[in-house]
């Protein structure tokens, strides 16, 4: 997938490492001016190292963010990065970001994002995938590192995939927990880690579950790229997570020298899978 030709592009960076990532990326594929839009308790600090200028804001201030973007003549845009589920409860939002939370009957990641994008289009800023830039970091459905599977572990994962799909179809989550056939978590309101610590704890002393993560059909990647990254295999190792699925071409793996080289290290598989075969065949 090649990258846009751009050369100024807007950010709204939330927390973790992918807002950093894509800086470095897109600043590698030509894009010479990135103007960031940071949240405050969130985004890391060192997004005003590789970003040309940051607008730190509260959640929830979608009026300043988009002015932050048209006042600099800023026409294009990503969104990346996490906001803690409890800060989407503790949000000060501005007018607009009132006038934006009044008029969503559903209130979920994608119907808030949706309406942001939704703002932003009105003032001339139009919110794109991050995708292109971040193609180096997505693999398709022949990935895999790690420990080679087992056949059981084969099925678990395909299981997980099925299941994970439905799950995120009726917008719960996007991850489950299985074992032997067995669905021992399903991720809610409380992320991905928990949903792998609680399903772990599930499996037994012996550990061997199977974690598998999905996009949910007609995914809006504009706002929502699934991740993993180091930290995400450390939870796995420390719960008796053995194997961690994700879709193929739809999950970016964050820090991924870092992410291949912890998988041997703490024999957790990583491994895409696209609901019929899972990893390389």
């Amino acid at each position: 997938m090649d990258s846009p030709n751009i050369d100024t592009i807007g950010l709204v960076a939330g927390s973790r490492s992918l807002p950093i990532i894509f800086a470095r990326e897109a600043r590698a594929k030509g894009v010479r001016h990135i103007i960031a839009v940071a949240a405050e308790g969130e985004t890391d600090r060192e997004i005003e190292k590789v970003a040309d200028e940051v607008v730190w804001v509260r959640v929830g201030q979608v009026g300043k963010m988009i002015r932050a973007f048209t006042d600099r003549g800023v026409k294009q845009c990503v969104m990346l990065g996490l906001i803690a589920p409890r800060n989407l409860f503790d949000v000060r939002p501005d007018l607009r970001g009132v006038a934006l939370l009044m008029r969503l009957k559903e209130k979920n990641a994608h119907t808030i994002f949706g309406g942001v994008a939704e703002e932003l289009a009105k003032d001339g800023v139009e919110l794109i995938s991050a995708a292109p830039w971040l193609g180096s970091i997505m693999p398709g459905p022949d990935y895999q590192c790690g420990p080679k599977l087992s056949a059981s572990q084969r099925d678990d994962v395909l299981l997980g995939f099925r299941i994970a799909k439905e799950v995120s179809r009726l917008e719960i989550g996007q991850c489950v927990v299985v074992k032997r056939g067995t669905v021992l978590a399903v991720e809610g309101f409380e992320g991905t880690d928990k949903c792998l610590t609680r399903g772990g704890e599930l499996a037994g002393r012996d550990g061997g579950a199977v974690a598998v993560k999905v996009a949910k059909k007609n995914h809006d990647i504009r706002f929502d790229i699934p991740c993993i990254g180091p930290t995400t295999l450390e939870v796995c190792a420390a719960h008796g997570i053995g194997t961690l699925a994700v879709e193929a071409g739809m999950t970016l793996l964050l820090d991924k020298d870092d992410l291949e080289r912890i998988s041997v290290q703490l024999r957790v598989t990583v491994v895409t899978t696209d609901g019929v075969q899972a990893g390389p065949g």
